[in-house]
């Protein structure tokens, strides 16, 4: 089947919950190299290929595991600490922050349309601003991170809590993102997760993470849900 036909085999969604990174914006080598840096200061070194799937998880999980694998072993204070400088480095390199193709007209339709949506990554509070502002939305997105849930992604919490704000039921929510962390917090919420591979994964790894289907960028999935009569 392929993904045009898998959209449409798709349930009618009440909401619509959108990664941010490698998703909206095209920003996850900036997030890798943010990483790279942040864990160097701290005595961990790490290549780009062993971050760029872990890009999407957790920020305090990520830096424990790297620890780890270096015989580090970070206690929370510093995983918080690492997280931290690592938003703050991305926010340096994320000074033009160039939106995915069809990011814009999806999340615009979306505001006319029966359908709501919100913004749900496990960034922190001011890591996000700079790559929503480019996206150039008529109206600020409701807006779900990090700092809302102890648990960010893979855990399901911060889908739980963006789809509570939307008043919406998880069985009728499509999460849509780029990671293989996505996909399993979205399976883990009981969601529909549409992978897009736009960021480090690729449509077989988000398919063994629980993707119910995936495209190549979002301009599929806005022609799909103009077929459903969303506003154009």
């Amino acid at each position: 089947m392929s993904p045009t036909q898998s959209l449409r085999s798709l349930p009618v969604p009440q909401a619509i919950l959108f990664d941010l990174d490698g998703t909206l914006v095209d920003s996850v080598e900036l997030r890798i190299e943010a990483w790279r840096r942040a864990l160097g200061q701290h005595g961990v070194e790490v290549d780009h290929d062993r971050l760029a799937p872990l890009i999407g998880s957790d920020g305090r999980r990520l830096a424990r595991e790297m620890s780890s694998e270096t015989g580090r072993e970070f206690d929370d204070a510093e995983a918080v600490a690492v997280d931290n400088l690592s938003g703050a480095i991305f926010d340096e390199l994320n000074a033009t922050p160039q939106p995915h193709s069809g990011a814009t007209a999806l999340l615009s339709a979306l505001e006319l349309s029966y359908v709501t949506f919100a913004i749900a990554t496990s960034s922190l509070p001011g890591q996000v601003m700079a790559s929503v502002t480019s996206l150039a939305l008529p109206s600020e997105p409701t807006i779900v991170d990090g700092s809302h849930v102890e648990h960010a992604k893979p855990a399901p919490d911060l889908l739980l809590y963006a789809a509570a704000q939307l008043k919406a039921t998880p069985e009728r929510c499509w999460y849509v993102g780029d990671s293989t962390w996505d996909m399993v917090a979205s399976a883990a919420a009981g969601m529909i997760g549409i992978g897009v591979t736009t960021g480090a994964a690729d449509a077989g790894a988000l398919l063994a993470a629980g993707a119910a289907v995936t495209i190549e960028d979002l301009t599929v999935l806005l022609a799909e849900l103009r077929r459903r009569g969303l506003p154009t």
